[in-house]
């Protein structure tokens, strides 16, 4: 058992390590969730982000999917309040969890071919048909901006990328 309290530290830490490390577009993905999230009516307070899971970047010839989870948690300031630094998280609030894919494609600033989120409480997105419908959405998000054709050979993008835009 000690052996198993090791494996669980050991992925607690890489849990923290990793929110030290995300990369820029994921740190995108999450302040754009933020503020989806307080741009819906029903949010009336600022919910801070506790933590992030489930990370998936994956670079393909279109782009770069990036598909994470937010855990955020209610704070005790209104959604409104200009100064946002001091407003302290409320434990026992409501702990909404919000599921993100995004597309992006490779230019120097890169741009959202595609995007799904959806949010709620994390035992509703852990429901079955929810969950199927999230990996569908999320599927469809990463094939945003290849190309409609089934053929891809491998020589057609660098002659692609060569023209002139």
């Amino acid at each position: 058992a000690a052996g198993m309290r090791f494996l669980l530290a050991l992925c607690l830490g890489l849990v923290a390590l990793a929110a030290a490390s995300q990369s820029p577009l994921q740190r995108r993905v999450v302040k754009e969730v933020l503020e989806y999230f307080h741009g819906r009516s029903n949010v009336h307070f600022l919910f801070k982000e506790q933590a992030v899971t489930g990370v998936v970047e994956r670079e393909d010839p279109s782009g770069t999917f990036v598909q994470l989870r937010v855990s955020l948690v209610q704070t005790a300031c209104g959604k409104r309040t200009p100064r946002r630094q001091n407003c302290k998280a409320l434990e026992n609030r409501r702990k909404p969890t919000c599921l993100a894919c995004y597309k992006f494609d490779t230019g120097d600033v890169p741009r959202v071919l595609d995007k799904y989120h959806n949010c709620g409480p994390s035992h509703h997105l852990a429901v079955k048909e929810i969950k199927h419908r999230d990996e569908a959405e999320c599927r469809a998000v990463e094939e945003a901006g290849k190309s409609s054709d089934a053929l891809y050979l491998p020589g057609m993008y660098a002659f692609s990328m060569g023209r002139p835009a």
